[in-house]
């Protein structure tokens, strides 16, 4: 059995779904041995930007801006109908998939309403809200596949994968998920059906809707095969694997052919976006391979993981750099300022669902600076505003967004062309005079992470790519 992922930049319009079920069909089969049906389940995100809009859904419908909530379920309304008419001939099939886009919808306008009679978004309704993108990126493909004559049905995982009540960031039950995945995904594949099912989504035992934190379509994706035995899991993204640079900058940048689990876990969590950081766990424990393709150049082979690589590969680090982000300063005046400061800080935001994902902590000028997406910094603002507002914070609080900017990371081991990795990034960034706003390392010379000015990033890309080595030898 082979697990396909597909990611929302895979999904992103009716062409793109055209190429994604081109794939599937393409590839199901291919490993049958003829004496079974062949076995394949695909896992698919939200088309690209869905889920972003989702969440300005519910943020507006808490805030009862009525005029935005009614303009965001137009848009997602119009878009998805859009895709299934163009995908989809006239006919029951098209009429069946477009009442379903429309029930959806006005569920969605439904629980909006009931967001703003509360007058909060607290961290479940948040999940309710942003979990309606995947169901209808999965009947759309799944009515795709059957158009090609594949039998295929639509599966929500808020049905098959189990987690705790952790809104936001909820973690599976391996036990529960295996038992349910069994029971009801087994049979459809006995029966020579491919299952599309919604990732990112969840439910509690008792049924409550949780997700497993942005870009969790990969962590889904890895329970799935873990949990039903699949001989591989294959992320389908923009991208050729995992590569040296963002391509888009560095056009040469090269493609990591292959990655232990250790070191793609590693890269992950310095914010590679092709690899959602939990992805890796699930399936290092089973040992079952994981692929890195690209929907866009299906003949690529992208980057494979997968406990011991091959000796003979050519061992590299990556240069993992993330843009549209907004630093958040929280200060305090005088002598006020306490770590239990901060701590409030972070844990507001962690219960608001924003994703932090650089801080550095200032004694001398007793500040707090914060790395958020730019979609996030105004939540951000109001969720801190919010918070000290009560009375007993720090005398002078002080919150402002003071300026656009970007992480670079370099990652990938303590050496590289002989020299130690971090001391040699350091000395290229300064080399380059890069203004480093903040700075975030693993102990060692395995990591570093630079918060830099958004202006500058494709230049220091671009220069540490030249000056670590990693251009490729004309």
């Amino acid at each position: 059995m082979i697990v396909h992922k597909f990611g929302g930049t895979s999904l992103g319009s009716a062409e793109r779904f055209e190429r994604a079920a081109d794939i599937v069909a393409a590839h199901h089969g291919r490993f049958a041995d003829g004496a079974a049906p062949a076995e394949t389940v695909v896992v698919v995100s939200a088309m690209s930007g869905v889920t972003s809009r989702l969440v300005a859904g519910a943020r507006a419908a808490a805030e009862g801006r009525d005029d935005l909530c009614r303009e965001i379920k137009t848009e997602l309304l119009a878009r998805h109908l859009e895709a299934a008419e163009v995908l989809l001939p006239a006919g029951a099939e098209r009429v069946s998939l477009c009442g379903l886009i429309e029930d959806r919808l006005h569920e969605l306008e439904r629980l909006c309403r009931s967001i703003a009679l509360l007058g909060e978004l607290t961290a479940r309704g948040l999940d309710a809200a942003s979990s309606f993108g995947e169901p209808l990126a999965a009947a759309i493909l799944a009515a795709a596949l059957r158009g090609r004559g594949i039998r295929s049905r639509a599966l929500s995982a808020a049905g098959l994968i189990v987690t705790d009540d952790r809104f936001g960031a909820a973690s599976p039950f391996r036990e529960p998920t295996r038992r349910r995945l069994e029971e009801k995904v087994r049979p459809l594949l006995e029966k020579g059906v491919l299952p599309v099912v919604t990732g990112y989504v969840a439910a509690t035992e008792g049924g409550v809707v949780t997700t497993l934190g942005r870009g969790g379509s990969d962590f889904s994706a890895a329970v799935i095969g873990a949990a039903l035995g699949a001989a591989e899991v294959w992320i389908w993204s923009d991208v050729d694997g995992i590569l040296t640079a963002d391509p888009n900058i560095v056009p040469g940048a090269r493609t990591l052919s292959e990655l232990s689990y250790a070191e793609a876990s590693a890269l992950a969590h310095y914010g590679a976006d092709v690899l959602h950081p939990k992805t890796i766990r699930p399936l290092a424990e089973s040992r079952i391979p994981l692929r890195i393709v690209n929907s866009f150049n299906p003949s690529h082979p992208g980057t494979l993981i997968v406990e011991k690589p091959d000796r003979g590969r050519a061992h590299r680090p990556a240069i993992i750099s993330t843009t549209g982000l907004n630093l958040v300063v929280v200060g305090a005046g005088g002598d006020s300022w306490t770590p239990g400061f901060a701590a409030r800080a972070l844990r507001s935001l962690c219960e608001a669902g924003i994703e932090v994902l650089m801080f550095s902590q200032s004694y001398s000028e007793h500040n707090l600076n914060l790395v958020v997406r730019d979609r996030d910094g105004a939540h951000c603002l109001k969720t801190l505003g919010r918070e000290f507002s009560g009375g007993g914070e720090p005398a002078g609080v002080r919150l402002d967004v003071k300026e656009r900017v970007a992480t670079v990371s370099v990652a990938g081991g303590s050496e590289w062309n002989g020299k130690g990795l971090v001391s040699h990034a350091f000395a290229a960034l300064g080399g380059l005079g890069t203004r480093v706003i903040a700075v975030a390392q693993e102990s060692g010379e395995t990591g570093v992470s630079f918060c830099i000015p958004e202006a500058e990033t494709a230049a220091a890309v671009r220069f540490l790519h030249r000056e670590l080595g990693l251009e490729a030898e004309r």
